[in-house]
C-alpha cells in the first residue's frame, strides 16, 4: 500500500548526497545542517512522539521562536502521523487558552520562558505532555529526543487524512481551525514547484516566520521538495539579507520585508544579479513598492494570493512565456485551481466586475475543526469555498483583490480581524463602543487603527488603553493609533460605516 504521508514525498526529494548542506544558518548557533541531520533529527523527535503512545490523530501544538529545530519538529510530527498546530509566538495567555482549549492537543511545545503559564493552560485543558524548545537549541524536547533512535519508518497516512490545523480568526472573534490534509499540502507544493520553475541549483533565502502558510508550507515545502538548500534567518535583518543575495536564487517575503530592504543603500541591481525570483504575498503589495523594487533591483516581484484554508490560489507568471507580472494584481488561477467571481446572488461576474471570490481544487481544506455548521456556511451548494475576499478579473484573467467582505486587516503579513480586537477594547472600563479598521501603511501594508466612544462621564486615555491591550493580545493586533470620538458614522439601519472611517483616516500614515 502506498503511503500518502507528506513527509515521505519530502524525504524522497532529498539529494543523493545526504552530507551536502540542507540549511545554512545565517544568524544561528550552528553553521549548517546536512540533509542527513534533517533525516536523523526528525527521526529522533518522531520516535519520541511515538513513545508517548498518543491516540491516533493527536494534535501537537507548537509556540516557539523560529529555529531549525522547530522546523524539524514539524517534520517529525508529520513523520509520526500526528497533526501539527503552529501558533504565533506573539500570542498571549487569553489567545493560547482558546486555541489549546479548542484543539485539545495531546502535546504542547513552548519556549522555556513561557513554560509556567503555558503549561498551566495546557494541563487544565487536558494536555498530557508539555515540552520546551528554545531558539538556542536547548529545551526538554531535545533532551528527551537525544536518547531516541535516529531511524524511523513514517506512519502510513491517506491523502485525505489531516496533517495540520491552522487557526484563522473569525468575524465574530471566535477563531476557526482550518483542517489541511496531507493531500492538500502536497498537491499545492508540487504545483508550485512546477509553476515557479524551481531549478536544480536553486537556493532559497528563508526569512519568514514558520507559524503560518507562507513560511512553513510555501517556502519550506518548496525548498525541501526540490532538494534545495535554504539560507536560514531566524530574524529579519534587511542589510544581512541583501548581503546573502550573492549566495541564493530565491526569496519569499511579505511587503514589509521589501519596503525595509528598499531603505538600504546596498540594494542595487548588482547585489541582485544572482537572484532568479522575488516572491511577495500574505499582504497587499503597494504599486509604489512594486515599481521601486523594479527600479532599485532591476527585477520584478512576483505577487501571489492564498489563504490558510486554501494555500496558494493565484500567481503572477514566473516564466516569460506564461505572461508578464503586473503590479497591483495577484495573477491568474494556478494550474489545477479554479477561481470564480460571483455576485451576491451567486451569478458569475463578467470581466472588470467586482464580486465575491470563490475557489475549489485539491488544495482547498476540508473544513473547520469542530465547526460543521460554519464549514457548511462557507461552501456554496456546488462545492466552492467562499474566500470572503472581493475581487475582479480582467480580460487576460488576471485577478485583482479589491477588498475583504469580512473587514480582514493584513498588517505585516499577519491577519487581524476587527471584531476580535473590538471585543477586547469593549471590555475596557469607560469604553462604550469601538470600531477597528485598517488603513494604508507604507511599511506594513495596512495598519490597525481604532476609534473609541466613551461612556457618559468617562474619560479615555489612548496611551493607557494601548498598553492594556499589549498585555492581552499579540502586538501586531494592537492599534497603532487610537482615536477618541464623540460618535461613529452610521447608516440608516444603525450599522457603523467603516468605509467612511477608512476614508477619513486613509492618510494617517502617509
Amino acid at each position: 500500500m502506498s503511503n500518502a504521508n507528506l513527509f515521505c514525498a519530502l524525504r524522497k526529494a532529498f539529494p543523493a548526497d545526504l552530507d551536502a548542506t540542507a540549511i545554512d544558518c545565517a544568524d544561528g548557533l550552528c553553521l549548517s545542517y546536512s540533509w542527513r541531520d534533517l533525516d536523523m533529527a526528525s527521526a529522533r523527535m518522531a520516535n519520541l512522539l511515538a513513545s508517548l503512545d498518543l491516540p491516533a490523530g493527536s494534535r501537537v501544538a507548537v509556540q516557539t521562536e523560529k529555529s531549525v529545530e522547530a522546523l524539524l519538529l514539524y517534520l517529525a510530527v508529520l513523520r509520526a502521523g500526528y497533526v501539527y498546530l503552529p501558533l504565533n509566538n506573539a500570542y498571549q495567555a487569553s489567545e493560547i487558552e482558546y486555541f489549546v482549549g479548542n484543539a485539545e492537543p495531546a502535546v504542547v511545545v513552548c519556549a522555556d520562558k513561557n513554560f509556567n503559564w503555558v503549561s498551566k493552560i495546557a494541563f487544565k485543558a487536558g494536555t498530557q505532555y508539555v515540552f520546551t524548545l528554545n531558539e538556542d537549541r536547548s529545551g526538554s524536547l531535545l533532551d528527551r529526543a537525544a536518547a531516541m533512535s535516529d531511524s524511523h519508518e513514517p506512519a502510513v497516512k491517506q491523502t485525505d487524512e489531516m496533517a495540520a490545523i491552522l487557526y484563522t480568526s473569525g468575524t465574530t472573534g471566535a477563531a476557526k481551525g482550518a483542517m489541511l490534509s496531507h493531500g492538500n499540502l502536497l498537491s499545492n507544493a508540487q504545483m508550485l514547484k512546477t509553476y515557479w520553475d524551481w531549478k536544480k541549483d536553486d537556493v532559497l533565502i528563508h526569512a519568514l516566520p514558520i507559524f503560518h502558510v507562507h513560511g512553513l508550507f510555501v517556502a519550506s515545502h518548496g525548498a525541501l521538495l526540490n532538494g534545495s538548500k535554504m539560507i536560514w534567518f531566524s530574524k529579519f535583518d534587511p542589510r544581512a539579507l541583501i548581503a546573502r543575495f550573492a549566495d541564493a536564487t530565491l526569496l519569499m517575503g511579505v511587503p514589509t520585508l521589501y519596503v525595509r530592504m528598499l531603505a538600504e543603500a546596498s540594494l542595487t541591481p548588482a547585489a541582485c544579479s544572482k537572484m532568479r525570483l522575488f516572491i511577495s504575498g500574505s499582504a497587499p503589495l503597494l504599486i509604489e513598492t512594486f515599481r521601486d523594487w523594479q527600479q532599485r533591483s532591476g527585477q520584478t516581484i512576483l505577487e501571489r494570493y492564498g489563504m490558510s484554508e486554501t494555500l496558494m490560489l493565484t500567481s503572477n507568471p514566473c516564466k516569460p512565456e506564461d505572461g508578464e507580472r503586473i503590479g497591483g494584481t495577484v495573477g491568474r488561477a494556478l494550474p489545477g485551481v479554479e477561481v470564480r467571481v460571483t455576485d451576491d446572488a451567486g451569478k458569475l461576474c463578467a470581466a472588470q466586475e467586482i464580486g465575491n471570490l470563490e475557489v475549489r481544487g485539491p488544495n482547498v481544506f476540508s473544513g473547520y475543526w469542530r465547526m460543521p455548521e460554519k464549514t457548511r456556511a462557507e461552501f456554496s451548494a456546488d462545492g466552492w469555498f467562499k474566500t470572503g475576499d472581493l475581487g475582479q478579473f480582467d480580460a487576460k484573467s488576471y485577478f485583482t483583490i479589491v477588498g475583504r467582505s469580512k473587514d480582514l486587516i493584513i498588517t505585516g503579513g499577519y491577519n487581524v480581524y476587527p471584531a476580535e480586537v473590538e471585543g477586547y477594547l469593549n471590555e475596557i472600563p469607560g469604553v462604550s463602543e469601538s470600531a477597528v479598521i485598517g488603513v494604508p501603511h507604507a511599511d506594513f501594508g495596512e495598519a490597525v487603527v481604532a476609534v473609541l466612544i466613551a461612556k457618559p462621564g468617562a474619560t479615555l486615555d489612548a496611551t493607557a488603553i494601548g498598553a492594556a491591550l499589549k498585555a492581552r493580545i499579540a502586538n501586531f493586533k494592537v492599534p497603532k493609533h487610537i482615536f477618541i470620538a464623540s460618535e461613529l458614522p452610521r447608516n440608516t439601519m444603525g450599522k457603523v460605516q467603516k468605509n467612511l472611517l477608512r476614508e477619513q483616516h486613509k492618510a494617517l500614515f502617509s
